[in-house]
Order: structure tokens, then sequence, then C-alpha cells
């Protein structure tokens, strides 16, 4: 089974593998005191395996699927040095992958027969929401599209203030009201706005307080409904952004939110500066919810679409 072809370019290469660095190198230390001494994969060298991948914040769930494939393996060639382990993990989480039609990515670009092309962000404060909103602008402006933020995390001023500040320093217009006002209310005049600005892609952002679901559940139907009556079939996506760094508080957060709304796709950011990477296998795997984007940097160029051959070829490099 070979996935992996060369699709990114060695710039954006080296700036996934730079921030994939502390994933994988606690990853293959475990893995490497795991398999000392032993000469072929046993049931010992599976159970200490298993442990490094819960630890890696694979997921349970995603880690036994893991685990189960390779003791076909195991059976069907009688014998697996522990030499070969590596490939084996390699070809067997990049399969896995495979089986979720997502991650083939390798371009921001946005649906031809959406114009605008309406998404709608949602996430808790502090996972890189507005940041990434801003760095999404960027690289959309920098594709050649015509980009307009909404500033409908109302909830915060400085929520406000800081897509102003990306708006600004991306170059793109964004449509803004007091703290406090309606967020459905700047959704739709974005649309308005959108539409008669002839854009080609609009990014709402909305507040995100969880602490209470039913608000939240209210709020976002309510923002959905007030935009279809601009654009019947808006939003085209919800994308939900994930701290990478937090590991399984991450799942959690991915669970209240597609209770809360339906999210079509995922962002997972802040992986440069963690050990937890692994969250994003697991997360590919047991919401079904592609991961269309991951941060892997502080700089604004440091966003990148989630290519799964690429992101599982730098976790192995």
């Amino acid at each position: 089974m070979n996935f992996f072809k060369k699709i990114f370019s060695s710039e954006k290469k080296e700036t996934l593998d730079k921030g994939l660095e502390k994933t994988k190198t606690s990853f293959f230390s475990k893995l490497s005191k795991a398999v000392a001494g032993k000469s072929k994969v046993d049931d010992e060298v599976l159970d200490n395996l298993e442990e490094i991948l819960v630890a890696s914040d694979v997921g349970v769930n995603t880690t036994l699927k893991i685990i189960e494939r390779i003791e076909a393996r195991v059976a069907q060639d009688k014998y697996l040095g522990t030499d070969e382990l590596n490939q084996i993990l390699r070809d067997e989480i990049a399969g896995l992958l495979s089986e979720t039609h997502s991650g083939e990515a390798t371009e921001f670009d946005v649906p031809a027969n959406k114009k605008p092309y309406v998404l709608m962000v949602v996430g808790v404060n502090g996972v890189g929401k507005t940041t990434t909103i801003g760095k999404l602008a960027y690289q959309f402006k920098k594709a050649g599209y015509n980009v307009v933020l909404g500033a409908a995390d109302t909830f915060r001023a400085a929520a406000i203030d800081q897509l102003q500040i990306w708006a600004d320093r991306v170059g793109v217009p964004i449509v803004r009201q007091q703290m406090g006002s309606d967020p459905a209310s700047v959704a739709f005049d974005t649309l308005q706005s959108a539409v008669s600005q002839n854009a080609d892609v609009v990014i709402i952002d909305t507040a995100g307080r969880l602490h209470n679901k039913v608000n939240l559940m209210n709020e976002l139907t309510k923002v959905k409904r007030v935009m279809q009556k601009v654009i019947e079939d808006a939003p085209h996506d919800v994308l939900l952004v994930l701290d990478g760094s937090t590991g399984q508080n991450a799942f959690e957060q991915a669970k209240q939110f597609t209770a809360a709304t339906e999210v079509s796709c995922l962002a997972v950011t802040k992986l440069d500066g963690t050990a937890k990477g692994g969250v994003v296998i697991g997360i590919s795997d047991q919401f079904q919810i592609p991961v269309k984007y991951i941060g892997v940097g502080e700089g604004i160029e440091d966003l990148q679409v989630f290519n799964k051959y690429e992101f599982v070829d730098s976790f192995f490099k």
C-alpha cells in the first residue's frame, strides 16, 4: 500500500514537519522504548503500542482499530519484525484516514457553485477561533477570492476588536455592530453586504459559550435561519475550531458542538506547541467529520489545508 506521493511544496512541507515535531519526538521515543530488545511484534509490543497511541491522544476507539489492523497483518505475515513496525503503522493509519473521504485537499479553495460561499465558524473561546478566521481570510484572499468577515460573536467586545485587527491586517472588509447586538442581525447584514459587493467568501464568527448548550443551540439555529433570508442554503459549511493541545478535551468539545449544531468540517489548531498531535487522527476517525485545516505555527502562513497523506508522512518521517 503506497499512499504517499509528494503533494505539498517543500516550504509548506517543512512547516508541517516542524509543527508536528513535538508529537513525533514524543511518540517515537516511547515507541523505541517499547520495542527495545524485541525483534518481532508480539502481544507485549502490541500492548505497549496501544498505551502509546492512547497517550498520544489518538483516542481509545481509534487506537483499538489500529491495533486490530496490525494484529491482522501479524496473523497474515506470521512474522513481523519490530523494524517494520514504523512502516506498518504509517500504512495502517493512512489506510484508516482514507476511509473518511477527507483530507485530500492541497489548496485553499471554495465550491465553484456557491457564490458567495458562506462559512460559519464555531468553537469555545481560547481555541484560536478568531486567529483561524483571520488566517483563513488571508489564505482565501491570497488565492484570489474576495472575502468579507462578519463579527457575530457580539458577546465579547474583545472578539469584535480582535476580528477587526485581522480584517485590517489582511485587508478585507468586516461587518460589525456594538457588543451585545443580536448576532443574527450581524450575520444578516454581513450576507447582504457580501452579496452587494459580489464577494466570493463570507466568514461569520459566532460566540463560543458552551456552559449552556441549549442557549448556544438556539442562537446558532437563529443565526442560520436569518442568514437563509438572504442566501437560502447558507451557511454552506459550519467549521468547528478545536485546540489540538487540549487532547481529550478537544474530543469532548467536538461531542458538545456536534450535538448543538450541524458541524460539517473541523480545524485543529496549536499542533506545533504540543505532543498531542495524534488527536487529529482520532477526531477524523471518530466523528467522521472532515478535518479541513490544521494550525502548525503562529505565523499567518501556518494555517494549512489538512492533507492526510502529508500529515501521516510528516508524523512518521
